[in-house]
């Protein structure tokens, strides 16, 4: 008889990613959902990919009256 192999389960986190909960707006939560549909990915794919791309292409600009005092 065969017997049933169970290995340890990994610890959350293990798999480098973090699950979290964001409060969003109902109309990007339908945007998201018409790329979602128009492309096969999930909705969590759409997120990460797009939240990934917003960092890339993001920079901080420091408060204007910050420059005049250096």
């Amino acid at each position: 008889m065969t017997k049933l192999q169970i290995t340890p389960k990994h610890p959350r986190g293990a798999d480098g990613y973090k699950v979290f909960s964001i409060r969003i707006k109902d109309d990007i939560v339908e945007r998201i959902d018409h790329v979602s549909e128009k492309t096969g990915r999930t909705r969590n794919e759409l997120i990460g990919m797009l939240l990934d791309f917003a960092l890339e292409n993001s920079e901080v600009v420091t408060d204007k009256k910050e420059k005049k005092a250096e």
